[in-house]
């Protein structure tokens, strides 16, 4: 009967290889062939040098790496202090307040970017709305580049907040709470607890979620598609962005296969980068 485990794994297997194994293989190999041409020939570095060149290209990557450096940080620090928030005892109805705040991961994307599009509309949005009642003429959200990005920052942040807050709540009562009787009665303030009992407990689950939000942020296409569409400009146009764009209205698959196994190669090279640094330190 030593066959029968894999009896039981042939449908998996199957599945697994038709629709996951074959096309990332066969997008590798369209990474290599000029699909502007018909038929389609192989060109090795047709695919490859355009990157090098492409103005376009290194434009939604410079967007790109600006919200990982800017959102990633700011949407793990409101999520700790959220955490810290969630797990103390002084919180009535916790449950309630866990829920509410995984709540928008849980809404559609199509759903709550068109809720953004109509909060920041520059002529009846309630952002502006508000500015107005205070004194200021209010932003041209969606269509003036620094406004623009700062939405897909704003909405990123709601969103994805709560989220990685619960996996650190998960973290934080992972750690022993003797430690931190060991470390009061040793004279160690709440600063000093936070600084050298909590941050080293929830070390490998911060780790998790920073990685996660660098390989979800590599991949960003959703928010700037349907909140901006890319723009102004190309102002939030994102890799993810610019390869659909490559890939479904240009019908370029050669190119945009090459885009995509550069997004998969930055998001492990920023993975192993961050996991080797938090593992020396």
């Amino acid at each position: 009967m030593r066959i029968a485990p894999f009896l039981f794994l042939t449908p998996y297997a199957l599945l697994f290889a038709v629709f996951w194994a074959w096309p990332i293989a066969y997008s590798l190999y369209l990474s290599f062939l000029n699909t502007r041409v018909y038929p389609w020939r192989l060109e090795v570095g047709v695919n490859w040098g355009r990157l090098l060149q492409d103005p376009f290209f290194w434009t939604a990557l410079k967007n790109t790496l600006f919200i990982l450096l800017v959102q990633v940080p700011l949407m793990l620090a409101l999520a700790l202090l959220l955490a810290l928030a969630l797990n103390s005892a002084l919180l009535r109805a916790k449950g309630f307040f866990r829920f509410a705040f995984f709540a928008p991961v849980v809404v559609g994307a199509v759903a709550y970017s068109a809720v953004f599009r109509l909060l920041f509309n520059t002529e009846f949005g309630a952002v502006n709305a508000l500015l107005r009642t205070l004194g200021h003429p209010g932003y041209d959200w969606l269509y003036a580049p620094g406004p623009a990005m700062a939405v897909i920052i704003i909405a990123l942040t709601w969103r994805w907040t709560g989220y990685n807050a619960i996996i650190l709540l998960a973290g934080l009562q992972s750690i022993p709470k003797e430690l931190y009787e060991a470390a009061a009665l040793d004279g160690a303030g709440p600063w000093q607890r936070f600084w050298h009992v909590t941050l080293p407990g929830i070390r490998p689950v911060l780790l998790f979620a920073l990685v996660l939000s660098i390989i979800g942020t590599l991949q960003l296409f959703t928010e700037p598609f349907l909140i901006t569409g890319g723009g102004p400009g190309n102002a939030t146009m994102t890799l993810g962005v610019y390869l659909y764009q490559q890939g479904f209205r240009s019908f370029n698959f050669g190119y945009a296969s090459a885009i995509a196994y550069t997004v998969a190669l930055l998001a492990a090279l920023f993975s192993f980068l961050q996991m080797r640094l938090w593992r020396e330190r």
